[in-house]
């Protein structure tokens, strides 16, 4: 354990400004010998004066000069020389002073001895330093000390900067302020902190204290570095006697360094109270301030204030400003982001990297687009980007859905140096996933050198959406291994691709790992796991879930109803959904689609309209493009043809795709070709290549028989290589999953599968079942039609599911079009026949099939 002794006076007085007098610790320079040379004075005259006027370059020459002439100027002019170096940073010209010192065979004092410490540890020369240093014997006095322990402090060199103080306290010195300062900074680290506070102590007691601001400057910076402990180091700041701007603008810093930023704003605000002036670098650190709270109101003010003091030519603050108002840009700031950044005269890689960055984070219209112009512009004006800048415009790209340019920008990282950093990256990764490039985004995580938790996140990510939940769990298992330990965004990724499969098995096992993780009450998991559990079919386990959280938002409520909605359970969405308002939780847009689509599942025509019409009412939500699709898909499922057609002609705006085709889906449905034809017309204008559009055309012709229009309609996809989606059915057994399509053979247990298909369809006839050849939308004979409707993707799941689970399970089937009419009739027999509940979720909602009947009661 460290101890310092303190002298026996009891009080110290502050060190004296002038020279020591005491002959052992400093020798006063030897006068020079009467030169005979009537040059010499002229030219030690002239170096002075050079120096003086701020000419060293000059002084330099006069110092060659007198060399030539076998002279050199005296002790005194050679320590002004040093000190000319060491305060413009001129090391190199204070090395040659140096070798000249050298060459001129003068008794060095301790002046120019220190000065020589001081440049060689400003110049990182730390080693030359000490040799400095340790040759010095007996000429060390305190400059001496406190320049070494400075030195090594300045250098990262800690624990030489400690032992040294105590060296120096063994010496009989006693540390002044600036010896005290620098043996506090050597401290500011998490390894030295409990040195650091035995020091503080020490500076309490030798009233150094108040004896010059950079002692309060240091144990603030010491406090804050070495263990975030800004309570006390906001104590130190209101202590300290005497304060400068520097001083505010340190503590100002450090809030913001520690994520106090509100407390940062306040003293910001105390301090022009207080009459101080902010420079550069104290607004640029309260416009940082005002960015992280999206304070827009203030950032103004202070820009205004800006302008007054005539700091808006300020590089650094000017870059804070373009970044304050992008960052503002919810708030409808980031034109004067782009005002500011044009007003600027020099722009350097901060300023474009922000304005660039706010473009892409803005997601406004065409604003990707402008993004990759600055972009561009930048490397036209030959600043060269930072990783930052790739980052956002790699992202940009990906909004773009244009990978080809992101490779582009990408290789300019590449000649950079700048591919290997993580940011850049990552964005590349997520660039690649949201474009669907899976392979090249794999190729991408496998290059990376050193991976982070957000690499991990954004493949992981990137398989679940593509439902490839394999790849997904394994990486997920590989960053285990790494024992960086997952986060609530990785969980919630995996959760996601659980459901988007279907694959519960997964699900559940994520879900268990949760619980030892100990995030299951974590908000966002809880919802992830709520959604999980709904599109995977267990309704109940994603209930209970949302009975057992503590903390519930709009997400948690909106996903319970939306998952009741699914599942055809309208009524209990809609008392979720009144619950909800009576324990005063708003909801948003996202709430009503749920809402409406609860009525539309279940024919509730009158409430739909209601809640229809409360959404502006009630909440001022105005209703969006999917809300109106959700009357017309209300209106539709009723038959209600006539009524839907005239609600989208009094739209507000003009009905997109979606709306015609969720009408021209209805139309199918109920056989009305002429509407049908209209939906159709009116499709093809936004979308010609919209190939849903043909099918449901098509569709509507082959089920009244039409099958010329059929072929007419099928020869124009061809020419226009338009392809229909395959339908296919796929069931998890064992947390494998299984994929079907119609008439599929490659499955290893077909035999066995279509054996049980064909015993089924002998055992539902017997109850009733009649195939309907009318689903068949292909001009065949009724036997052939029978035989297409057996081999169905969705028949086929379920009979594998039957030979493939235990009886007291469910058997849980996913289908990514909607379910066939015939195969909706032809499950529900397979239900009874079987005792089985059976669990079908297809493109638009849940079946639940028992005992013979459907959730859907067959409106759907």
């Amino acid at each position: 354990m460290l101890s310092f002794s303190l002298p026996s006076s009891p009080r110290l007085s502050l060190p004296s400004l002038e020279p020591p007098c005491n002959p052992s610790r400093q020798k006063l320079p030897s006068s020079l010998s009467t030169t005979q040379n009537a040059n010499f004075r002229v030219l030690n005259r002239r170096l002075i004066h050079e120096l003086n006027v701020g000419q060293l370059r000059k002084a330099i020459s006069t110092l060659d000069v007198m060399a030539q002439n076998d002279s050199h100027p005296d002790l005194t002019s050679y320590s002004l020389l040093l000190k000319s170096c060491i305060r413009s940073g001129s090391f190199e010209l204070g090395k040659l002073v140096h070798a000249r010192l050298n060459h001129s065979q003068l008794e060095l004092n301790s002046v120019i001895l220190n000065s020589l410490i001081s440049l060689y540890s400003k110049c990182g020369d730390w080693a030359k330093a000490k040799g400095i240093f340790r040759s010095m014997g007996d000429k060390r006095d305190l400059v001496s000390w406190s320049a070494m322990v400075s030195c090594f402090a300045n250098n990262d060199l800690q624990l030489e900067a400690i032992r040294t103080f105590l060296e120096l306290l063994e010496d009989g010195f006693y540390p002044n302020e600036y010896c005290f300062a620098a043996v506090i900074r050597a401290c500011s680290n998490a390894d030295s902190i409990s040195v650091g506070r035995m020091i503080f102590g020490f500076v309490i007691k030798s009233g150094y204290f108040g004896a010059d601001v950079c002692v309060g400057c240091a144990l603030i910076d010491m406090l804050v570095k070495g263990s975030n402990d800004v309570d006390t180091a906001f104590k130190v700041f209101q202590k300290m006697p005497e304060k400068n701007a520097v001083t505010w603008t340190l503590m100002i810093t450090r809030f913001m360094q520690s994520g106090h930023t509100r407390e940062a704003i306040d003293l910001f605000l105390d301090m022009v109270l207080s009459g101080y002036v902010p420079d550069q670098f104290t607004l640029s650190g309260v416009l940082s301030a005002c960015t992280e709270l999206e304070l827009l109101s203030l950032g103004r003010q202070l820009h205004s204030w800006v302008v007054r003091v005539g700091s808006g030519s300020d590089v650094c603050v000017s870059c804070c400003l373009v970044d304050m108002y992008a960052k503002c840009s919810a708030h409808g700031s980031l034109d004067d982001s782009r005002k500011v950044f044009n007003q600027m005269t020099d722009h350097n890689v901060m300023s474009w990297t922000a304005i660039i960055t706010g473009y892409v984070q803005s997601g406004g219209e065409g604003h990707d687009k402008e993004a990759a112009h600055l972009f561009i512009e930048m490397i036209k004006g030959h600043v060269l980007p930072n990783h930052f800048t790739f980052s956002s415009v790699l992202k940009a790209c990906a909004n773009l859905s244009e990978p080809r340019i992101g490779e582009q920008v990408y290789s300019q990282a590449v000649k950079l140096g700048l591919a290997s950093v993580n940011c850049v990256g990552n964005s590349l990764i997520s660039m690649y996933a949201r474009s669907g490039m899976m392979e090249d985004a794999r190729k991408a995580f496998d290059l990376l050198v050193e991976k982070n938790l957000i690499s991990y996140n954004t493949i992981v990510d990137g398989y679940a959406k593509y439902l490839n939940s394999n790849e997904a769990f394994e990486l997920f298992h590989e960053l285990e291994d790494t024992g960086m330990g997952a986060s609530t965004f990785t969980f919630a990724s995996l959760l996601s691709g659980a459901a988007s499969t279907g694959a519960i098995g997964k699900g559940e096992q994520i879900h268990a790992r949760l619980l030892k993780s100990g995030f299951e009450s974590n908000q966002c998991i809880c919802n992830a796991l709520i959604s999980m559990y709904s599109r995977c079919g267990n309704i109940e386990a994603a209930f209970q879930v949302f009975n057992h959280m503590d903390d519930r938002n709009v997400i948690s409520w909106t996903s319970m109803i939306t998952g009741f909605a699914k599942h055809g359970f309208a009524s209990r969405a809609l008392e979720m959904f009144c619950k909800m308002l009576e324990v005063g939780v708003k909801p948003n847009d996202i709430t009503y689609i749920a809402v409406l689509s609860a009525c539309s599942h279940v024919g509730l025509t009158s409430e739909g309209w209601k809640y229809f019409n409360s959404m502006y009412k009630e909440h001022g939500i105005a209703p969006r493009m999917e809300h109106y699709a959700c009357m017309v898909d209300i209106l539709g499922r009723a038959g209600s043809l006539s009524e839907g057609f005239e609600f989208i002609n009094s739209m507000p705006f003009k009905a997109d795709a979606l709306v015609w085709r969720t009408f021209l889906a209805a139309c199918q449905v109920h056989g009305h070709k002429e509407l049908g034809e209209h939906a159709a017309k009116m499709i093809l204008e936004q979308d010609p290549r919209d190939p849903a559009a043909y099918i449901l055309l098509s569709n509507l012709y082959a089920s009244s028989g039409q099958w010329e229009d059929v072929a007419i309609i099928r020869k124009t996809m061809k020419e226009r290589n338009l392809v229909k989606e395959a339908g296919c059915s796929w069931v998890e057994v064992e947390s494998k999953v299984h994929k079907f399509h119609v008439g599929d053979t490659s499955h290893p247990l077909a035999r066995e599968i279509y054996d049980e298909l064909n015993q089924l369809s002998l055992k539902i006839k017997k109850l009733g079942y009649v195939p309907d050849t009318g689903f068949v939308l292909h001009d065949v004979e009724d036997e052939q039609k029978e035989q297409y409707l057996s081999q169905h993707s969705e028949k086929i799941a379920v009979a594998f599911g039957l030979i493939s689970t235990a009886k007291s399970k469910p058997i849980r089937v996913f289908k990514n079009l909607r379910v066939c009419g015939d195969c909706h009739a032809a499950i529900k027999f397979i239900s009874m026949a079987t005792s089985r509940e059976i669990v079908v979720r297809d493109s638009n909602r849940f079946h639940h099939f028992k005992d013979g009947t459907c959730s859907c009661n067959d409106y759907w």
